[in-house]
């Protein structure tokens, strides 16, 4: 869950690009209403149903709509960056990408539009994309725990964009 203070909003301008929503942030792939319940993301397969998307069998009645994150998907706009750098990052990439993928599934079991875009991997760096600005948090903050380093986060709210950066050296 991000603090707070990584997710404060930004105005009331309802039409802006990282528009808010009462005092929350939201993410202006999401649709600004209510979907029809139940709805289903013919790409994903994901059910929105009771105010909030979930896995589960697809009912008979459900409307279709692409989800956020498969838009976000389609189009390669993400909403987190988290970026692992360093000479750690050659010896251990293995490690570290299942890390990540650990913390995607764990994420997107309960909460389906929270997931990977894509994994860069450089010849010294690592970068993930993903659809949220939850789970790069989540991703940063168990490297640093399962790896050390240093982590930073830089949360644009003009743009809905999270950058997570972890640096560790050998």
């Amino acid at each position: 869950m991000m603090s707070n203070e990584a997710l404060k909003p930004m105005s009331d301008d309802k039409r802006s690009w990282g528009r808010t929503q009462g005092s929350r942030l939201v993410d202006p792939y999401k649709n600004p209403g209510k979907l029809r319940s139940p709805t289903v993301c013919p790409q994903c397969g994901a059910i929105y149903a009771g105010g909030r998307w979930r896995w589960g069998p697809r009912p008979a009645n459900a409307g279709e709509e692409v989800c956020q994150a498969c838009h976000r998907s389609d189009d390669g706009f993400p909403a987190g960056v988290v970026t692992l750098s360093g000479s750690f990052v050659v010896p251990n990439r293995v490690a570290l990408v299942a890390n990540v993928r650990q913390q995607e599934q764990s994420e997107r079991r309960d909460r389906p539009p929270n997931r990977i875009i894509n994994i860069e991997q450089g010849e010294d760096r690592i970068v993930v994309n993903t659809t949220d600005v939850q789970l790069p948090v989540r991703i940063g903050e168990a490297i640093r725990r399962t790896f050390q380093g240093a982590l930073e986060r830089h949360f644009d709210e003009n743009s809905y964009l999270i950058r997570v950066d972890w640096h560790r050296d050998v």
